[in-house]
């Protein structure tokens, strides 16, 4: 690579930045510094805008006008109430209020275990392990779980048991439950 000589000396570096700052430094100068003849003419630019009438206002919406209804069904049925249900006692199932409770039926039936059962034929007596760590003994006619659920059998592997849940309608319904034994 040839050098020209004189190309990159100082000299023509010095020229080239004093006549950028001659142009430039006027140019920032003329926005930024203030001088007392500019206050004047804000001050009167301010009094001017201040002096404009105000713009006119958007009309108010509208009033929409609805339509009155007035409730009259105070006589008809409530939708609520269980008048359309069966009160005099039917001839469905029903739980009995008036039995004792068992300690089996504090519990939910998913939380009880079938670990096992002692005898033999009809004499078949199902363990159960309820949540508080006790086993207890259950044959049939006992009855395991909140839902009023009645012990029909004792098998090996499981005890079969019916329970009696609201239909929503006032009345009960059967439904069928087992409890299997744990496996191990």
């Amino acid at each position: 690579m040839t050098r020209i000589p004189g190309l990159f000396s100082t000299r023509p570096r010095r020229m080239l930045l004093m006549l950028a700052l001659a142009t430039v430094l006027p140019a920032c100068s003329r926005g930024v510094t203030s001088t007392p003849g500019n206050a004047p003419n804000l001050e009167r630019w301010v009094a001017e805008v201040k002096n404009r009438p105000a713009p006119a206002l958007d009309p108010l919406p509208v009033m929409q006008q609805f339509e009155t209804f007035e409730y009259a069904a105070q006589g008809l049925r409530d939708p609520f109430s269980n008048a359309f249900s069966d009160q005099s006692g039917g001839s469905g199932p029903r739980p009995d209020p008036n039995r004792p409770k068992q300690t089996l039926e504090q519990f939910p039936l998913d939380s009880l275990n079938m670990v096992g059962t002692i005898g033999k034929g009809s004499g078949l007596v199902a363990l159960v392990m309820a949540p508080d760590k006790v086993t207890y003994r259950v044959r049939p006619g006992d009855y395991l779980g909140q839902n009023d659920g009645r012990v029909t059998a004792v098998h090996e592997d499981r005890i079969e048991l019916v329970e009696l849940v609201p239909d929503g309608a006032g009345g009960w319904l059967e439904r069928p439950a087992t409890v299997a034994i744990a496996e191990q």
